[in-house]
């Protein structure tokens, strides 16, 4: 892994441990449902458009 994606990661963790700390749950649900919602959108556009039986 590239420092530059190490470093990503690590400011991530460190946002989110901020918020855990703040006690802002709420914030993080909607971070993490967004992040959710962007894989769902990456793995659908990645799908065959028809299934093969």
């Amino acid at each position: 892994m590239s420092n530059e994606i190490e470093r990503f990661l690590e400011r991530q963790d460190e946002a989110v441990s901020a918020l855990f700390l703040e006690n802002k749950g709420e914030e993080l649900t909607d971070i993490l449902v967004a992040a959710l919602e962007e894989a769902f959108e990456i793995l659908l556009e990645a799908a065959p458009a028809e299934t093969i039986h």
